[in-house]
């Protein structure tokens, strides 16, 4: 008869092997025989949390604990268990037991400088990436951790320079490529941008990890390529769950139970651009609850929040799984994901499908690449037909723009000089407001252009540091424009005050590939002319849809040229934008774009198209490509 050291090792040796069904009955023997054997309970924990089993995980790993504390692996494997249970402060506990134990832990270090950065305690998670990068300065993954957490702090050169050792080191590192070129947008450094985009448009169609997707949408302007990396990311970073903890149920309530689930629910562009509908939402009909997911950063935006939803549930501290469960329990009838692939979203949630109805909105301008979103709200102009094809989930058309707008901001009434805003006295002023990172070559070639052409124009941008600042006024320079010719715009508090600033500005240069949203419809709403390019993708074709909910569709051009030769047309015609100016500001009191009620019923007469579906089982085809607006309640 076989030893208990016998059955052990060669229950590691099928574990080596993947032949895991056959290590764990040989495990669970020797633990027959040896209850309190650590290398066979931490061998389990370890099967069972990389099976999607925690709970187990938990069970073996505490029992290991005791009966081998000085055993570190196992002090590791217990904070890997308690952190997918959501116990992150008790999982930390976990890992700094292990590294008293162990202090040079690459795994633990890792894992618990991950867990840190997901807790929002960013010092101390570089802490821990640089401890890495003391054992072993040439650890990927404490390299590409470390200048993420870098890119945070806005230390950008740092991290471009970490991320460039990281790519030598290893070409293919996951992402590796986006990461770096992602980071150089940011600051505007265009070095080998048309060499970098080819490699990761390249990687993406031969199904490589080459970018994530969000950063993708910078690059490239096909649909068919955002599907594309969508998939890529979705299966790598949140494939659906064994587990779905909605079953199939029918929920029998007097009101639609209606989740948003959300990072964003505070000072942040997708809440100002929400929180007028959920304001209006339909009481009578709806039961609104929050998940929310981001700090509670004290403002306007978040008071208004706490104040009008049903139920308003700070999830930051919970874990994936738990907030999922949660979800189940309040029997959420349609959940929406306000965060998509953004900053501190957490997708997972999703991948267990708490709710029968899922739905991708708003804070991310794309396809989630996933099986377990049923449907995304969009209108015409952002998802023709011909364009559902590059989408996993249903298109749900909402009748006039998809982007929400808060009609209850009030503009400041005193408009800034034009010193105080840090520009010239007289001569046009071409403006975009948009993030440093959509600014592509191409697209600064033609705003190089633009002024060369209009005698004492000025570019008047927003950007987040000096060094972006530093590079832009390189670029013009280079392009033969005098560097004080780009002004760029400090950050005021109020955003009634950031509004009435617009009315300095002469006409409003969108970006490309990826479109102004929030900014676009700003400005818009300031009674700023918008020069768009519509292209092909979602990011592409935001602004079209804005110009076309607010009765200006002259303004979208399909071509860089086109749009060079509008922007400038509208910049040597006072009249002509005079008169565009006197449209928009009629027309937003007769158009769509501003009338957050009739956007609001709209979107509520989608969600219950979405829900009658639901009552009637899985008929999600049936509602695909329809209005679902029309639908009478």
């Amino acid at each position: 008869m076989a030893s208990v050291n016998d059955k052990l090792l060669k229950a590691i040796s099928l574990q080596g092997e993947g032949k895991l069904e056959e290590a764990t009955k040989l495990f669970f023997q020797v633990l027959k025989s040896d209850p309190n054997n650590g290398a066979a309970l931490y061998s389990l924990s370890v099967i069972s949390l990389n099976s999607g089993n925690p709970a187990e995980a938990l069970r073996l790993s505490t029992h290991g604990v005791k009966a081998a504390p000085k055993f570190a692996p196992m002090r590791f494997v217990h904070g890997a268990a308690l952190q997918a249970a959501g116990r992150k402060e008790e999982a930390l506990k976990s890992y700094d037991e292990s590294l008293e134990i162990d202090p040079k832990a690459i795994d633990v270090l890792l894992n618990s400088g991950v867990l840190l950065r997901d807790m929002l305690r960013h010092g101390e998670a570089l802490e821990r990436f640089n401890r890495i990068l003391e054992i072993d300065p040439n650890h990927a993954s404490g390299l590409g951790n470390c200048a993420i957490i870098l890119t945070e702090y806005k230390q950008s050169e740092q991290a471009i320079a970490m991320f460039e050792r990281l790519l030598e080191i290893n070409p293919d590192y996951d992402y590796g490529l986006g990461l770096l070129e992602y980071e150089r947008m940011h600051i505007c450094d265009w070095r080998g941008f048309e060499e970098m985009s080819r490699r990761i448009i390249e990687g993406i169609h031969a199904g490589h990890r080459a970018c994530k997707s969000l950063a993708f949408m910078a690059i490239s302007d096909s649909a068919k390529d955002h599907l594309q990396v969508a998939k890529i990311f979705a299966d790598h970073f949140c494939p659906r769950r064994p587990v779905s903890f909605w079953q199939g149920e029918r929920y029998r309530h007097d009101k639609i139970r209606l989740a948003y689930v959300s990072p964003d629910l505070r000072e942040h562009p997708v809440g100002h651009l929400i929180a007028g509908v959920f304001e209006r939402h339909d009481k009578s009909r709806f039961e609104t609850i929050a998940i929310s997911l981001g700090i509670d950063d004290q403002s306007r935006i978040r008071a208004r929040m706490l104040k009008v939803f049903d139920k308003f549930i700070d999830v930051r501290d919970m874990g994936t799984a738990q907030i999922a469960q949660l979800m189940r329990e309040l029997e959420v009838d349609i959940a929406v994901d306000l965060g998509g692939y953004t900053s501190d979203t957490r997708t997972d949630i999703f991948a267990y499908r708490p709710a029968p109805i899922q739905v991708n909105y708003l804070g991310y301008p794309g396809t989630m690449g996933s099986d377990y979103y049923d449907y995304i709200l969009a209108d015409r102009y952002i998802i023709p037909e011909e364009h559902q094809q590059y989408y996993t989930e249903k298109v749900v058309y909402l009748p006039d723009s998809y982007l929400p707008t808060d009609g209850s901001v009030k503009i400041s009434e005193r408009t800034p000089t034009r010193s105080e805003c840090g520009l010239p006295d007289t001569g046009v002023v071409f403006c975009s407001f948009s993030h440093d990172y959509k600014i592509s070559p191409p697209l600064f070639d033609v705003w190089m252009r633009l002024l060369m052409r209009v005698p004492g124009s000025t570019l008047w941008l927003m950007s987040r540091g000096d060094l972006c600042q530093q590079n832009l006024r390189k670029e013009a320079e280079a392009r033969g424009i005098n560097p004080a010719r780009l002004v760029f715009a400090s950050r005021v508090p109020l955003v009634e005050d950031h509004l009435a600033r617009y009315r300095q500005a002469d006409v409003f240069l969108d970006t490309h590939p990826y479109n102004a949203h929030t900014t676009a419809a700003d400005a818009l709403m300031a009674g700023l002319p918008v020069v768009t390019y519509m292209g092909n993708a979602f990011p592409a074709r935001v602004a079209g849809s804005l110009l076309n909910a607010i009765g200006l569709p002259e303004l979208i051009t399909h071509s860089l040229d086109e749009y060079e030769a509008l922007a400038f047309k509208l910049a040597t015609n006072p009249q002509l934008l005079k008169d565009l100016k006197e449209r928009l500001k009629d027309n937003k009191s007769t158009y769509p774009l501003f009338d957050t009620a009739g956007f609001s019923r709209n979107m509520e007469t989608a969600y219950i198209a979405m829900w009658r579906q639901y009552q009637l089982g899985d008929a999600r085809d049936e509602l695909s490509g329809s209005s679902a607006a029309k639908e009478t309640s």
